[in-house]
């Protein structure tokens, strides 16, 4: 222990860095960024139109149209059967029980452009929620 003070008992000053500090508050910082990554990507994905989209084009199996008219009252469209009016509780059992049978199935809301923009999100959330792959909104062509 001698051998390590100078005359006057201070400690000769160390030429090292000492990074263990720092390797652990990275590690803790990649920890934190692991787990909260995660949790960041909750939000509804959305494939807005551009200005001059294209038609998408209908596969084998009609899609499901959910519609919303100016008053807020909701209508399925499950291709044989055209603008039934819905309940909005009953929507997400009639679209899984066809995603169920048909995974490949496209879904698409038409909403009236004088409807909350809430209602179209909150459809869009709950679809979601009931693990459809895809929901499309759609549009009429600009004029």
């Amino acid at each position: 222990m001698k051998g390590m003070h100078k005359k006057n008992g201070r400690r000769k000053p160390m030429a090292e860095i000492n990074v263990v500090p720092y390797i652990d508050v990275t590690l803790v910082l990649l920890i934190i960024f692991m787990i909260t990554t995660p949790l960041l990507q909750t939000g509804v994905q959305v494939d807005l139109p551009q200005a001059e989209a294209k038609i998408v084009e209908p596969k084998n199996d009609p899609p499901i149209i959910i519609s919303i008219d100016e008053q807020g009252q909701f209508f399925i469209d499950l291709g044989d059967q055209h603008e039934v009016p819905i309940v909005e509780t009953e929507i997400l059992e009639r679209v899984s029980a066809v995603i169920s049978s048909k995974p490949e199935t496209p879904v698409y809301i038409r909403g009236d452009h004088k409807i909350d923009y809430g209602k179209v999100v909150t459809l869009m959330s709950a679809l979601k929620n009931a693990h459809v792959p895809s929901v499309g909104l759609m549009t009429t062509p600009k004029q």
